[in-house]
């Protein structure tokens, strides 16, 4: 190439980039090579060839939401240098594999799916990685009708391993701070399978490196065979975004994109239903069983959710549960802890043990929970006796705990549920529901448990 060409071909680059620097340029042209499928010539200086990368870079801003002018400004190039996962934001002929060989959506034809740990990263314990992991696929199961089960040898559908730059798979990593991550979409061979740059600095739970968990859980998506989402508040986003580990990284689109290839997990049978525990929840009525919820607000019911697609380190199969409504906390308690929430967040320091409420150490269990909005007071069921706590003052009331059929009268056996809603107190016992007034403790009907109407 003459001289005069040289300088007609770095005119026309300039053109595109407003005066970027060179290096700046390389560092578009790979990324929209990587994950945009740009095909690259450079342009033919006679101008009769177009260049290919404004096009391109229209279609990565448009994806990002940003201003779409096709040439490489400061803020495009801000999101191209973020860490990010690997695979394409576009489906490419390498990325299409596996998924060649479905008519639609890339699935596994079964719902129970095998995953192995191959190795481990130097930055963190065998047992880190292994919870991590664990609780990445958990995410996915707890809103699908998916199960996950871990082998230690041969082939599983999705193989786990950590690895640096070339590692065999056509996917060559770029060291620290890039490509943290990629996966194949279901099939054969290296479908399913999540590699991790081990260049990257992999944490438990520290937002000073990436949380393995949060990486994890966004690959498996793609090895569910989700594509990248446009959203950024979804998992399925491209650039890493650390949030708090102990919350489900899970956005509404994520569920419904996951659930329109594999559907919702099976609900149970609700009818004659013995409730694991029942409370209000900002303004609705949140029956609890097994590892679902159930809501209810003014006769309108929903379909059963796991309990762990909204709270998601709540533990599955509480014992009771209760809003106070002032302190803007759901509380649910398991044997002998109690989980704390704002909303969906955990709070700090929980779950702690009962004795945090003042119970003493021989209560194990607390069987049904009602916070009286009234009052102030919250009414803890153990056993034949209940306690009273004071919310305000952060104590057990003196004079309890006390029994329960000495200050309920007319109740008949367990209690195995409680809640307040209307300004009266509703005490479940099996399948029996009793309804007693919250200003002077009179009975006021016994009722079947299904008078809610949940179902």
């Amino acid at each position: 190439m003459g001289i005069h060409h040289q300088l007609c071909f770095l005119a026309s680059l300039l053109l595109v980039i407003h005066a970027a620097p060179i290096d700046d340029y390389d560092i578009a042209k790979k990324y929209l090579m990587s994950f945009y499928n740009l095909v690259y010539t450079p342009p033919n200086p006679t101008g009769r060839d177009q260049d290919p990368l404004p096009g391109k870079l229209e279609e990565m801003q448009m994806f990002f939401g940003l201003e779409v002018t096709g040439k490489l400004d400061k803020e495009t190039l801000e999101v191209m240098m973020k860490p990010r996962c690997g695979v394409p934001d576009v489906r490419t002929k390498r990325f299409r594999a596996s998924y060649s060989r479905f008519r639609r959506t890339p699935k596994w034809k079964n719902n129970k799916v095998t995953y192995r740990i191959v190795n481990y990263t130097p930055d963190m314990t065998k047992a880190e990685v292994d919870k991590s992991i664990a609780r990445a696929l958990q995410v996915w199961a707890a809103v699908t009708p998916l199960k996950f089960t871990r082998v230690k040898r041969g082939i599983a559908d999705i193989m786990i391993s950590f690895a640096i730059k070339d590692h065999g798979d056509g996917e060559i990593f770029d060291g620290p701070q890039g490509i943290l991550a990629h996966a194949n979409y279901p099939g054969s061979g290296l479908g399913g399978d999540a590699h991790f740059d081990d260049d990257e600095s992999f944490t438990f739970r520290s937002d000073k490196g990436f949380v393995l968990f949060l990486v994890a859980a966004h690959e498996f998506g793609h090895s569910l065979g989700l594509d990248h989402s446009d959203i950024p508040n979804d998992l399925m986003f491209p650039t890493y975004n650390f949030i708090d580990p102990d919350n489900s990284p899970l956005s509404s689109n994520d569920i419904e994109e996951i659930r329109s290839i594999y559907g919702s997990p099976p609900p149970p049978d609700c009818q004659n239903m013995v409730w694991d525990a029942v409370t209000t929840f900002h303004g609705e009525t949140v029956f609890f069983k097994n590892s679902f919820y159930w809501r209810e607000s003014q006769n309108r019911t929903v379909t059963p959710l796991p309990i762990r697609s909204f709270w998601f380190n709540a533990p599955n199969n509480v014992d009771a549960a209760y809003e106070d409504p002032v302190q803007d906390k759901l509380f649910l308690f398991k044997g002998t802890q109690v989980w704390a929430f704002n909303g969906q967040n955990l709070e700090p320091d929980y779950p702690k043990p009962l004795s945090s409420f003042g119970l003493p150490a021989s209560v194990t269990n607390v069987d049904a929970a009602v916070h009286n909005s009234n009052t102030g007071k919250t009414l803890l069921f153990s056993d034949r006796y209940y306690y009273r706590y004071d919310e305000r003052e952060n104590r057990m009331d003196e004079g309890y705990p006390r029994q329960v059929e000495d200050e309920f009268l007319g109740l008949t056996g367990a209690v195995t549920a409680a809640h307040m809603t209307n300004n009266n107190i509703y005490i479940f016992s099996q399948r029996n529901l009793f309804e007693f007034s919250s200003s002077n403790g009179r009975l006021l009907r016994l009722l079947e448990s299904d008078y809610f109407q949940v179902c």
